[in-house]
């Protein structure tokens, strides 16, 4: 029997699909990666039967990085990165996936790709294709094995016609990612290195770990600052407008609007006001009415929801794609990123409603709609994409949670409202004279709400009921007046208006413009106020300024625009991938190799709006060379400068910084620091020298105390290394000497979060000599409180293995710093590490029993 591979996008997708193919018929394993699953079935594919296996991938397989000497900061000139060599690099590597692909696909006839059908998604395809075609089963002449599913949604109706109409992967759609790809890398990483180590390097108060360039994300910030600097640079006007106020019944007064509206001379409005004070009555000159309609909505694209979303339900762009990444995987919304506003000719928007009947909050509408009869939807633009956003399935708000409901709601009500009536509404004006001067005022009265019954936020509001008027009437005045007022500036740009200009710029597209505004207000370039609007920071307005100074095409959106509408010919085949990427390469390194060597321009604007490293900080440790005291600097990035050496040391970025007892490093004599994540998390000492510096050749920079394989020193590896962690492959659990009375150990792999906490209450506990013979653990030496002491005859010293001895093993307790924990890898008991605690010969938390590996397990899950 043949076999059938077929790959989706996602774990949670995969399930989906599978489940809707087999009919609910398939068996499922984990995978080796322990992420994704495979779900396999028996079914016909090309008029035979095949046995098919679906699994998935987590996002991209590959990613594009530099070789690895081009990835040291330190080392390389930024401006050889234009040209610097490329790799593509497993793009999570603990998820192991191209061999997780490579061992599902051992064998396989067929391969059905069922990732996202976008451009990211097509790029996709052709890693899972690198990573699945060399180990598949040869083909039969020039017979296709390799299939391309497109779809819409995760409905069965959807998914079955994908099945059965499976095309090809488009190459030139996927090559066009990976120019974008190339040229982002180049562009980002040369810009970004070289301002982030030229400003970081003379300015302590930046407050961001790095100021970075994006050829989309500089501009959209262009954005926010061109505003900025318009609100800055207004100058407010004085003007006067005239208001006449009439009495049409007792105790009720109506102020007319002025027709000429506003004056800018006070003069000329003073003598309109002279004209008007002399008369008492106004005369109605006429009265028209007219019935004015609202419009339904077209049907929902991507930038309209991010908009609306962040306009109506206060989320930002990146959490309303979450959302609604989420919401699609799970089959309640079709795909969530398409340009497209028109609803295909064929799109079953009877039966889309249909399944909308059995909710309470507009069930009833759908019925009285379908009663009626639906309205043709407005037509709106066909990007040849996908369809436009919808529901795909009914949904609770118990079922989906409170944030996920919030915009399924949204989804779902305007669904609903491209198919209704338009809202109608009768407009009446009356016009007045009072002598030669012209007035009115408009009232309006809902004729039939259509659309915003549901709709609310768009409902038309009702003024007070309008008086009736008739032609030629008289209505005394009660006062006429000149009320001064002036003009006002324009408000920053909420989210909404920046997409909207995004949009109409061409700078990004409907999977990426959420990103690049998130990525500006992570880097601290724009804060989000209230009504989410975009106020832009020093840095981020600095920045700008600079770049207008020197070179304005660098944030101008043009530049931008201009390459994506190349990006856009390669995917259509109209353009070759490197004609364009070394075009544009050849452009950006000119404009890098300019930038440089006018940085000056920038920097006296950083100059007014920063301070100098110098004048930073506060004392905190005294430095190893000159025996002064150097300035920790708290804004982001933390580090550590001496005056008088003009020496920078960085520090950890995820925890605070304090001074560790005064105590010396013996390699260079700097006082160590204590780098601390909280009670709950990881703390450790570290010297600010050997941290930018490793003094020993297993050392990488970055590296702390509870690292260092400094063999005699009191504050290293080799005394406090107690064993090898459970949860990662390099780390090893260290004691925490400064953690009592609530003692614990802690994993010393910076990117490991796993902390082990026991003997609460002891006062003392220290790393022996020994070695557990079962299990390579060193033996801790502990000393109880007397009042707690766990032992039977009320002694308070005892000595044991943490994980073996039967008075400690009950009091240890793994923890997890940020992330929950996925259980004790198994594999790693086989590999050890001979190093153990830092010492090449010691062997201090070295291999670990396999039997004993299962005992452990046990507190690790």
């Amino acid at each position: 029997m043949k076999t059938v591979l077929m790959v989706a996008e996602k774990p949670s997708l995969a399930q989906s699909l599978a489940k809707i193919l087999s009919n609910g018929q398939m068996g499922s394993r984990k995978g080796t990666n322990g992420a994704c699953s495979i779900h396999e079935y028996n079914g016909k594919f090309q008029g035979e039967s095949v046995r098919f296996k679906f699994t998935s991938v987590c996002g991209h397989v590959m990613s594009l990085d530099f070789i690895g000497k081009y990835n040291n900061w330190d080392r390389v000139d930024p401006a050889e990165l234009f040209s610097a060599p490329t790799l593509k690099k497993e793009a999570t590597e603990k998820l192991h996936m191209p061999k997780f692909l490579e061992k599902e696909a051992r064998g396989s006839d067929y391969l059905v790709l069922w990732l996202d059908c976008d451009k990211e998604g097509e790029n996709i395809c052709f890693e899972v294709m690198d990573a699945c075609k060399p180990v598949m089963n040869p083909s039969r002449g020039k017979e296709q094995t390799i299939f391309r599913a497109h779809f819409s949604a995760i409905t069965e109706t959807d998914i079955k016609r994908a099945m059965s109409n499976l095309g090809s992967p488009n190459q030139n759609e996927a090559l066009s990612v990976d120019a974008r790809q190339e040229l982002d890398l180049r562009v980002g990483c040369a810009f970004t290195r070289y301002q982030t180590k030229f400003f970081q390097g003379k300015y302590g108060d930046l407050d961001s770990t790095l100021i970075s360039y994006g050829p989309c994300q500089t501009p959209t910030l262009g954005f926010c600052v061109e505003r900025h600097d318009k609100i800055q640079s207004f100058k407010p006007e004085p003007f006067w407008v005239l208001q006449a106020l009439i009495t049409i019944e007792a105790n009720r007064s109506l102020t007319l609007d002025w027709d000429r509206v506003r004056m800018f001379d006070k003069d000329v409005a003073q003598m309109f006001l002279n004209v008007v004070k002399g008369i008492d009555k106004a005369v109605v000159t006429s009265v028209t009415k007219k019935e004015k309609v609202k419009q339904r909505p077209l049907a929902l694209n991507t930038v309209e929801m991010l908009k609306m979303a962040s306009t109506g339900l206060g989320m930002s762009p990146q959490h309303t794609m979450q959302i609604a990444e989420r919401l699609y995987t799970q089959g309640y919304i079709s795909y969530p990123r398409t340009e497209t506003t028109h609803y295909p000719d064929k799109f079953d928007l009877r039966g889309t409603l249909q399944q909308q009947l059995s909710n309470t909050s507009w069930g009833q509408s759908v019925n009285d709609l379908l009663a009626q009869g639906i309205n043709r939807p407005r037509k709106g633009h066909d990007a040849g994409d996908h369809p436009p956003i919808t529901p795909m399935r009914a949904a609770s708000e118990a079922e989906l949670g409170s944030e996920n409901w919030r915009l399924y709601d949204f989804i779902t009500r305007h669904f609903i409202a491209t198919v209704s009536s338009d809202c109608k509404y009768l407009q009446t004006t009356a016009h007045f004279k009072i002598g030669q001067e012209k007035f009115s005022c408009t009232g309006k009265s809902l004729i039939d709400p259509g659309y915003t019954g549901l709709m609310t936020w768009q409902a038309i509001t009702q003024d007070e009921k309008m008086p009736v008027f008739t032609e030629g009437q008289s209505l005394p005045i009660e006062e006429a007046k000149l009320v001064e007022r002036q003009t006002s500036p324009p408000d920053y740009l909420t989210e909404a208006e920046l997409i909207g200009l995004m949009e109409k710029h061409g700078i990004g597209t409907d999977a990426s413009i959420a990103v690049h505004i998130n990525n500006i207000c992570e880097r601290n370039y724009v804060n989000v106020g209230g009504g989410r609007r975009l106020r832009p920071t020093p840095l981020g307005i600095v920045l700008v300024h600079g770049y207008q100074k020197i070179d304005p095409e660098l944030v101008l959106p043009s530049m931008r625009s201009a390459i994506e509408t190349q990006l856009n010919l390669i995917a259509s085949g109209k353009a070759d991938f490197h004609a364009v990427t070394n075009h544009v390469k050849m452009i950006f390194s000119q404009k890098f190799k300019y930038f440089v060597s006018n940085i000056v321009g920038m920097d006296e604007l950083f100059e007014v709006t920063f301070s100098s490293l110098a004048s930073s900080g506060k004392p905190l440790s005294r430095c190893g060379k000159c025996r002064r005291f150097m300035k920790f600097i708290q804004a982001k990035p933390s580090r550590l400068h001496c005056p008088q050496c003009d020496e920078t040391y960085s520090l950890p970025q995820n925890g605070a910084i304090k001074l560790y007892k005064e105590l010396k490093c013996p390699l260079d004599d700097f006082e160590l620091v204590i780098s601390s994540t909280g009670s709950k998390g990881k703390s450790y000492p570290l010297c600010p020298y050997c941290y930018n510096n490793p003094p020993f050749r297993e050392m990488r920079k970055g590296m702390g105390c509870n690292e260092c394989t400094h063999p005699t020193c009191g504050h290293a590896l080799q005394q406090f290394g107690v064993a090898l962690c459970p949860e990662c492959e390099n780390g090893i659990l260290v004691l925490d000497p400064n953690s009592a009375p609530k003692w614990k150990m802690a994993c010393n792999n910076s990117k490991c979060n796993v902390v082990v906490n026991f003997f609460d209450n002891a006062h003392r506990v220290a790393v022996s000599e020994e070695m557990c013979e079962e299990c390579g653990t060193a033996i801790l030496d502990v000393t109880f409180n007397k009042t707690k002491t766990p032992l039977t005859d009320g002694a308070t010293e005892h000595s044991g293995c943490p994980f073996c001895d039967v008075i400690l093993k009950p009091l240890v307790e793994l923890k997890h710093a940020s992330l929950r924990m996925r259980g004790f890898n198994r594999n790693r008991a086989s590999r050890g590490r001979g190093r153990g605690r830092g010492g090449r010969g010691r062997g201090r938390g070295g291999r670990v029993p396999k039997d004993k590996m299962s005992q452990l397990a046990a507190y690790f899950v």
